[in-house]
């Protein structure tokens, strides 16, 4: 039997949602182990000056933990 833990994480990319998603699950494998897999909470942007400057995602990160 396995047991997992989620937690949260906000990531954020000047190029899109996507690069966004795939800098977060990144930087989370680095942190935790057994990661599994991920879903995206929220999804929001920053504008500056009528354009978009910043793409955030909030994601769930789950991760097993060792016995």
């Amino acid at each position: 039997m396995s047991v997992a833990r989620v937690t949260e994480i906000i990531a954020s990319s000047k190029k899109s949602f996507e690069d966004a998603i795939e800098s977060g699950v990144a930087r989370a494998s680095k942190t935790l182990k057994n990661v599994e897999g991920a879903w995206v909470q929220d999804m929001k942007c920053t504008v500056k000056d009528g354009k978009i400057s910043e793409y955030r995602v909030i994601l769930k990160v789950t991760f097993v933990l060792e016995d």
